[in-house]
Order: structure tokens, then sequence, then C-alpha cells
């Protein structure tokens, strides 16, 4: 099995070997992004949603910005989204924040019914830049 290329955040690593899974693995010019959550420093759940919303942005740039990206390189998103009836709109006045201009990058959307403590999630795959590619 090829080792994985993994990329670590500052300072969560500790939470990501707690946990025992990656937070991204770059592989063939692509960063698959685990699920990211409005967690705090702990790894506990931010109460407010907006909040919580902000947070998993904010955990997931820190993904990418370690990784040389940023989310104008993501192709692909995943939410995930606790009881999105009573949710959605809340969570989706958050998202232009960090979302970008257009072209935007494909979207799906899964109500879910637990989280772990949280109401979102954002999972994403991101093109690498060329010049972020380790060389082999």
């Amino acid at each position: 099995m090829a080792q994985r290329d993994v990329v670590f955040p500052p300072g969560r690593q500790a939470l990501y070997e707690k946990n025992r899974y990656s937070p991204a693995i770059r592989s063939n010019g692509f960063l698959f992004v685990s699920g990211q959550v409005g967690s705090r420093p702990d790894g506990s759940p931010e109460p407010d949603l907006e909040a919580q919303v902000r947070l998993a942005f904010e955990n997931l740039n820190a993904i990418l910005a370690a990784a040389g990206c940023t989310f104008d390189d993501v192709v692909d998103v995943t939410v995930f989204v606790v009881d999105p009836e009573a949710n959605f709109e809340k969570i989706w006045n958050v998202v232009p924040e960090y979302w970008g201009n257009a072209p935007h990058p494909t979207l799906t959307g899964i109500g879910v019914t637990w989280l772990y403590g949280f109401k979102f999630e954002i999972k994403v795959i991101a093109k690498l830049p060329e010049t972020s590619q380790p060389r082999g």
C-alpha cells in the first residue's frame, strides 16, 4: 500500500490522532478533505449554529491553506445538515461569506439525524495548484 500524503492544519494534530483519521490526503493532483465541523480547539461543538458554520469553514480553510490551497481551488462540496428544514436558512446565510465567486463548486446536501453533537459538516475535494503538489 502506498503511503498516504497527509495534510495537517497547525495545532490540531492531536485531535485527529485521538479520533484516528486524517484531516486531508493529497492524491493524484487533488486534495480530499475529511468532513469539518464547527469544533472548538478541544473538539467540542460551538453551540451557536451560525458561529458553528463559520468555525467549520475556518477549520476547513486551515486545512486548505496547509496544502497550499484556498476555497477557490475546491471543485466538489458535500454538506451534512441536522434537521435541514429547521437549519438550512441559518446555515445558508453564512455560506456566502466563504463561498467565493462563480463559477461555484458542485454541491451535494444531505440531511442527517446526528453529527456527534454538531449541526453542520462540510467535506470537500480541491484541485491542488501545481506548486503545492509534492514531487516524487
